[in-house]
């Protein structure tokens, strides 16, 4: 089922997956996880069988009935190149995308050798259209490697999404990235943020003309810290943005 998504830097989210497996700390507290396996075992309930890796192909035509553009973000309770879904169902979610192209698909990933690869045997003479846009995760230092396999994924648009930030990152490479976004950890057992690792963020993108977005200081509850960082809240999109998602229109500056 999709839905008008609570999450600041998009509109709405689209599951053709759901489930996943955990990969490294920043998965720790997953909140798909949690709140799938809420419904584990609950007849007729779509996470009946809680966050195990489930194709849905049912939703794959979502995208085609709706006539407005939007922000998709594409599994929000999975991760689309989980290393057990089919090439096939991965190839069908990449023909919607192509095929409604008046929204914005936005597609994050912790599995970036994979997406790399994909993308890179699917466009192989030129970018992927711009209107899909591709990230990775990165929560610390250790995980910035993903970023080296996304600057050499054939991509119009690269962004990166630093949430949860659970330990400070001092080098960001954002050479080829256009958007990066900054989140802290929410939900029981939430990890701290502390404000100098997001500054620090914050001050790389602006000396390499990198759009910043900072979504959450997170908490107890997503929305418990708020979103101002010194003051203010920063919402930037990539400029490729303009234009093509008037629900977020307001937010590109």
């Amino acid at each position: 089922m999709a839905e008008n998504s609570r999450i600041e830097w998009t509109d709405t989210t689209w599951n053709p997956v759901t489930g996943c497996t955990k990969i490294s700390s920043g998965c720790n507290n997953c909140y798909a996880a949690r709140f799938s396996e809420r419904f584990r075992g609950v007849p007729g309930h779509p996470f009946e069988t809680g966050f195990d890796l489930t194709l849905r192909p049912e939703r794959l035509n979502q995208p085609l009935g709706w006539k407005k553009p939007r922000m998709i973000f594409v599994n929000s309770m999975s991760d689309l190149f989980h290393k057990e879904i089919p090439l096939g169902h991965i190839t069908a979610v990449f023909e919607i995308m192509e095929q409604a192209n008046w929204h914005i698909y936005q597609v994050l990933t912790k599995r970036s050798s994979l997406l790399q690869s994909f993308v890179n045997a699917r466009y192989r003479t030129a970018n992927a259209p711009a209107h899909m846009w591709f990230g990775v995760s990165v929560e610390n230092t250790s995980t910035t490697s993903r970023i080296l396999h996304l600057q050499k994924t054939r991509a119009g648009v690269r962004f990166l999404s630093v949430e949860p930030l659970i330990a400070p990152v001092e080098r960001l490479e954002l050479r080829g990235i256009d958007w990066v976004i900054v989140g802290g950890e929410s939900g029981p057992g939430a990890r701290p943020i502390k404000p100098e690792w997001v500054t620090s963020i914050r001050n790389q993108c602006l000396i390499a003309g990198v759009a910043f977005f900072f979504k959450q200081w997170g908490g107890r509850s997503p929305k418990s810290g708020g979103r101002l960082l010194e003051g203010r809240e920063w919402n930037q999109f990539p400029p490729q943005h303009l234009g093509r998602s008037p629900l977020r229109a307001s937010q590109a500056a």
